[in-house]
């Protein structure tokens, strides 16, 4: 459960209250676990409900109005990108997209949702989950680029 929390959250911190959240729901609600499925599915369903209580209580209209200009140009396959990074790693880098950005991919990419389910959830148009689902894997994209420019600075640099 701590894994979703912190594909959700901004930093550790926020996903250890998250979880500490998430746990401290689930003892409160245990009647209503239905003991027909498996109580790890039931947990992380109350851990996502928690995270997105929390994404819809501190958005803001400045977040999805941020204008992310990058100047790196050339781009990877961000699929086979991701399929090579570590989970930590990978972690890292979602918790870097913005807030509303980070939310919806991790509804969409990693929770497996369809952007009907993600609007009503966070009770945004069709139209809007898409685009941000878009724009979040094309700034997940330009990080993986900004380090493969790194990484071959750094090469050209070792071999000079």
């Amino acid at each position: 459960m701590y894994g979703v929390c912190l594909r959700y959250a901004k930093d550790q911190d926020e996903a250890e209250d998250l979880l500490q959240e998430s746990f401290i729901r689930a003892f409160k609600n245990i009647g209503q676990f239905n003991a027909t499925g498996a109580l790890g599915a039931w947990l992380r369903k109350v851990t996502v409900n928690v995270c997105l209580e929390n994404y819809r209580k501190n958005k803001t209209t400045s977040e999805h109005l941020k204008n992310y200009c990058l100047e790196y140009s050339e781009e990877l396959d961000l699929d086979n990108a991701l399929s090579c990074l570590a989970l930590e790693n990978l972690i890292q880098k979602i918790q870097q997209l913005p807030t509303g950005y980070r939310t919806i991919f991790n509804l969409y990419a990693i929770e497996g949702f369809n952007h009907v389910e993600i609007a009503e959830m966070l009770q945004i148009s069709i139209g809007t989950s898409k685009s941000q689902y878009s724009r979040a894997k094309q700034i997940l994209r330009e990080i993986l680029d900004r380090e493969a420019q790194l990484e071959l600075k750094l090469l050209n640099y070792a071999r000079q």
